[in-house]
């Protein structure tokens, strides 16, 4: 009996992983609709790769844009505050880049696409472990 509960445990354990989903958030941002994603979710402390598609108002994905993440965490007593930039640079329809949270903790995370003299803007949280 305790085998086959161990089997079960186990299997549920592997299955589990396998259909492990990116972390994914869609929002507005202006005209644009945001979809990012972030190959581990939860997003954990280190480097997590980070995807963006963008999206016009008919649905038809925009690739001249510039995109850049802008990603901090608030000051907290006896730590100064964490801010940090990068640029995402497009790979097929997508615009990718990496974030490395340095701690766990609750993360701001704005994306910021400019195309045309003007900036859009999508923000969003995220808890890394």
């Amino acid at each position: 009996m305790k085998k086959l509960m161990l089997a079960t445990m186990v299997f549920f354990c592997i299955t589990g992983l396998a259909i492990a989903k990116d972390f994914a958030v869609t929002k507005k941002a202006g005209d644009y609709t945001v979809v990012v994603t972030i190959d581990k979710n939860p997003p954990t402390t280190g480097d997590n790769n980070l995807a963006v598609a963008v999206k016009d108002k008919s649905g038809a994905d925009v690739t001249d844009a510039k995109v850049s993440v802008e990603y901090s965490m608030p000051a907290m007593p006896g730590m100064p505050p964490m801010n940090y930039k990068t640029n995402a640079e497009l790979a097929g329809k997508q615009y990718k880049t990496k974030l490395n949270f340095s701690m766990s903790g609750s993360w701001n995370v704005t994306v910021k696409v400019a195309q045309g003299g003007k900036t859009a803007q999508a923000k969003f949280t995220v808890d890394a472990r």
